[in-house]
């Protein structure tokens, strides 16, 4: 009977697990999903890198963190690393041997009186460029690199908003319903792994597997500026990061391993949310350490959605026992503890008494989640209730299009200021050609192709334009100026025909410009358009499924435009001037009626002003996705067409409409100059 009665809880755990398992997925994402969002940034990476890594004298940029793991939560924040490329950190001088010192900077650790996982920089050769000089201070008469002062300075240098937090210049881009947090770590790498790190390499016998630990070794470690509380240097001392290593690790987990960490960090951020600001000990890092050393423990385990509570059951077992001892290793250097700080005394006994609380509920206190309760209740309520957890059958293709083209929209920003940066670019996508790729991170290059072309067209148009160059060379240039805006728009997405007519506008052919804009009319009109992730399912599919992500992309999938230096008309360059970034994204629909209207001033003026009616209408109806991100440039371009056409009322509207909205470009300034050339009295 007793038997009979363990088999039952036990089958009840595990459909309970598998149940949980279901509803992670759907919540954190399924392995189709989460394999997307890693591929598209992995591609985006390695062009970005290997370009900037050209000249010598810029800054490497690396996405770290949870949005680089794979998790899209919607309060995730952007962490990204930048370093210098010039620089390289050295363990033991004798490295100095594989670096040219008229190319290389060089840093040497000196690690004889910090922390474990804490060391100082020193500059031998006291060579260095102005930012880093300036962050030296003399110890012992040698001169070190102050992470404060390195820190303090690169946040001078960042957006103005941006204040210090931990290591990292934080701040917000963005409002209402669209804020994205970023943590900007400005910090200097390292080729070689840390020797401190080296007991590390001994324990991974099991997990990770051998050509994970060889490719972590091989790309070994950063440096951020922060310095132990307690070390003897700590505004000088800097932190040794695993951020890369630890990115690699989490991309070597099984997708039930994957929802366990997802769970942890569910679970930290709602056991914080019911606490005071001083008393939020636990943080997501803590549940990262504390889900590699279980997984390291624990290799025979049955890592599977069977069994993904009892997975992490393990996990916050361990965590508990780190918070009774006092003591939470870390996984690459065992010897720091990061409990050191904030978890001991009181603080350490009013943690522990919390979580040994939720300890003697049993796993059963995941049910107080808001964020689970709702998948466990409905197998708890329905007993007989069969959950099948093959990923396939959990999203839909249309939803997996959708997140795969938004992915590849989000990571599509490569920056291109000449014509020789657009060559080096389409060397390297070829190189990678060569190399083996996933489905996902073809149609990456060749969105990317699609853009580095698109660009080159531009770039090449505005080195003939304005200089005395022969009609031939100008002739020749707009040929293939127009041949690569063709062969951009068979790569890209249906939307990026916008930009054929906008070179049509700016090089003076309105009816050529019309005669696209026709065909992109018909093809935005497509009742099976993906926009975003607006989509009729059905008719998505009964359209384009079964087809290639490449030719789905190519003839059902429609995005914004983007306007830069390059491809801005004459019409939005006060924007783009205005703007704090470097470009300003507008709505298909609304750039579609606004080159229409300008086109049609020039050869059918009664057309004109039908097209200023659409666009009225289509501003007023809100037809873009994201109020807060667009409603201040859409209105801002009706009011550029209605004062254009004569009406200076109805354009006053419309700036003043644009004011506001929440001023994501900060363009205030450019919509505020164009009310006061309105009032001003005609002469």
């Amino acid at each position: 009977m007793a038997t009979k009665l363990s088999l039952q809880i036990k089958m009840a755990l595990q459909t309970l697990s598998e149940s949980v398992y279901v509803g992670l997925c759907l919540k954190i994402g399924t392995p189709p999903q989460v394999a997307i969002r890693r591929d598209t940034m992995d591609i985006a990476e390695i062009l970005g890198q290997a370009f900037l890594k050209t000249y010598p004298d810029t800054r490497i940029i690396m996405i770290s963190g949870s949005l680089r793991e794979g998790f899209r939560f919607h309060d995730s924040d952007m962490d990204t690393m930048h370093w210098p490329n010039n620089h390289r950190v050295l363990w033991d001088f004798s490295q100095a041997q594989f670096y040219n010192t008229h190319r290389q900077k060089l840093i040497l650790c000196d690690s004889s009186e910090s922390p474990p996982g804490f060391t100082l920089l020193w500059l031998p050769l006291e060579d260095a460029i102005d930012n880093v000089l300036s962050s030296c201070v003399e110890i012992n008469g040698a001169l070190y690199i102050s992470s404060a002062k390195y820190r303090n300075n690169m946040c001078n240098h960042s957006k103005q908003n941006s204040i210090i937090h931990g290591p990292c210049s934080s701040g917000t881009i963005g409002g209402h319903d669209i804020v994205l947090e970023y943590d900007h770590a400005h910090c200097f790498v390292s080729d070689f792994w840390p020797p401190s790190a080296s007991s590390w390499m001994d324990r991974c016998q099991s997990w990770p597997q051998h050509h994970v630990v060889h490719d972590i070794i091989r790309s070994g470690c950063h440096f951020v500026a922060i310095g132990h509380k307690h070390g003897n240097h700590a505004d000088n001392e800097w932190r040794i990061s695993f951020s890369q290593a630890e990115q690699k690790i989490v991309y070597a987990t099984n997708h039930t391993q994957f929802l366990i960490y997802g769970l942890l960090k569910i679970f930290v951020k709602e056991f914080n949310s019911g606490l005071k600001e001083e008393e939020k000990t636990l943080c997501s890092y803590h549940m990262k350490t504390a889900f590699f050393w279980a997984i390291q423990q624990n290799t025979t385990f049955d890592w599977s959605p069977k069994n993904l509570l009892g997975g992490f059951w393990i996990c916050f077992k361990l965590l508990l026992k780190w918070v009774y001892e006092g003591v939470c290793p870390n996984f690459f250097i065992p010897e720091n503890n990061m409990f050191l700080n904030n978890v001991h005394g009181v603080a350490q006994k009013k943690l522990f008494t919390l979580l040994y609380g939720l300890y003697e509920k049993g796993v059963a206190f995941l049910l107080q989640s808001p964020s689970l309760s709702s998948c466990i209740m409905n197998v708890l309520c329905n007993p007989r209730l069969f959950v099948c957890t093959y990923e396939w059958t959990l999203i839909s293709d249309s939803k997996l299009d959708a997140d795969l083209f938004t992915e590849i929209d989000q990571n599509d920003y490569l920056i291109a200021n000449n014509l020789q940066d657009c060559i080096e670019y389409l060397h390297n996508v070829e190189q990678l050609i060569g190399s083996p790729l996933t489905q996902c991170q073809v149609i990456m290059l060749q969105k990317h192709t699609s853009s580095i072309l698109r660009t080159a067209a531009f770039q090449l148009h505005d080195m003939y334009t304005n200089r005395s160059e022969c009609n031939k060379c100008m002739y020749i240039a707009d040929k293939m100026s127009c041949y690569m805006l063709k062969l951009s728009a068979k790569f890209g997405f249906v939307s990026d025909l916008l930009y054929i007519a906008m070179y049509f506008y700016k090089t003076l052919r309105y009816r050529e410009a019309l005669s696209v804009i026709e065909m992109i009319k018909a093809k935005l009109a497509q009742p099976n358009l993906m926009y975003y992730r607006s989509v009729d399912p059905e008719r998505y599919t009964d359209a384009v499924g079964g087809l290639s992500w490449s030719n789905k992309m190519r003839r059902a999938v429609a995005r914004d435009v983007k306007i830069n230096e390059n491809t801005c008309m004459n019409e939005l360059t006060l924007e783009l001037q205005e703007s704090s970034l470097c470009w300003v994204i507008i709505p298909s629909y609304i750039m579609l009626q606004m080159l229409e209207f300008l086109c049609c001033r020039h050869v059918n003026p009664m057309r004109a002003q039908g097209a200023l009616d659409d666009l009225q209408d289509k501003v007023h109806a809100q037809v873009w996705l994201a109020p807060a991100l667009y409603g201040e440039i859409s209105w801002e371009i009706l009011g550029i067409c209605q004062q254009i056409a004569g009406d200076h009322q109805a354009a006053l509207f419309s700036y003043q409409r644009s004011l506001t909205h929440f001023p994501f470009y900060d363009i205030q300034t450019a919509t505020r100059h164009r009310i006061q050339n309105l009032q001003l009295p005609s002469h």
